[in-house]
């Protein structure tokens, strides 16, 4: 019951939004019609020009391209992050020498190397996929660096003192402890690898739905800019879901939340 209310409470929302937008383009009590409409649309129109836009197989295309770089980043900026974190996190001298220039490349706005790497890498995937790497990157490295760190000093020398070496160490008290940290980031890495995808696209792009965002907005077509926003919502909540079913079957070894409390 409390699943079902919180679906229709979140409904709710959505109707009251649609309502309210309705009533801003449709009637004169903020000012113009056509004004309003021409830059806000209006639902019924968003809503005819997305069901138009789903029902043919090009979005669909567009649809693929953005889901390749997304996966892409997502893929390479996780095993780039993972590695360098426990690069650094088991080398004190190499984390003290880097530091100064990690902080610096992850305070660099991400939108600044947009079009460097469209002159470096051309128009096509991989300069958007470069884009979602710089995003995805550092959120796994910080992730798996602090993991790795945080591990118990007790456990580690009952360990040692157990007769585990370095490899047995990795395997039984690091990557467990990494895993932890680098799964509660899932959500925000896969959410970034998109954002760059997109952002990328926008910016510069033959394909995508980035660039069906920009398309339209060139041409002042409102009605085409929220449509293609509301698919790219549609894409991001089936993203998420996937991510959410991956997570706790990558999860299901960790203790439920009320028996640790219980225990404590």
């Amino acid at each position: 019951m409390k699943r079902l209310k919180l679906l229709c409470l979140q409904i709710l929302v959505m109707i009251v939004f649609l309502a309210l937008w309705h009533v801003v383009t449709t009637t004169s009590l903020f000012g113009d019609v056509k004004t309003s409409q021409f830059f806000f649309s209006t639902p019924l129109a968003v809503i005819a020009r997305t069901v138009k836009e789903l029902s043919g197989p090009a979005i669909y295309w567009h649809l693929g391209i953005t889901l390749t770089e997304t996966v892409l980043a997502f893929v390479i900026g996780s095993a780039a992050g993972i590695l360098f974190g426990f690069a650094f996190a088991r080398n004190a001298l190499l984390s003290a020498v880097f530091d100064p220039y990690i902080k610096a490349a992850n305070a660099l706005p991400r939108v600044v190397l947009a079009p460097i790497f469209a002159l470096w890498f051309g128009l096509g995937i991989w300069s958007k996929v470069a884009l979602g790497f710089t995003l995805v990157f550092f959120i796994v490295f910080f992730n798996v660096y602090q993991g790795v760190r945080e591990v118990s000093p007790t456990i580690l020398a009952n360990a040692r003192m157990l007769g585990m070496n370095e490899r047995q160490l990795f395997r039984h008290v690091y990557w467990p402890s990494a895993l932890t940290w680098m799964f509660s980031s899932l959500h925000t890495s896969v959410g970034f690898a998109l954002v760059g995808a997109v952002v990328g696209e926008y910016l510069g792009s033959s394909a995508g739905l980035g660039y069906k965002i920009h398309e339209a907005e060139s041409v002042f077509d409102v009605t085409g800019v929220f449509a293609g926003m509301v698919i790219l919502t549609i894409f991001v909540i089936a993203i998420d879901a996937l991510v959410t079913l991956v997570e706790r079957r990558l999860l299901v070894w960790r203790p439920a939340q009320s028996a640790t409390t219980t225990a404590t």
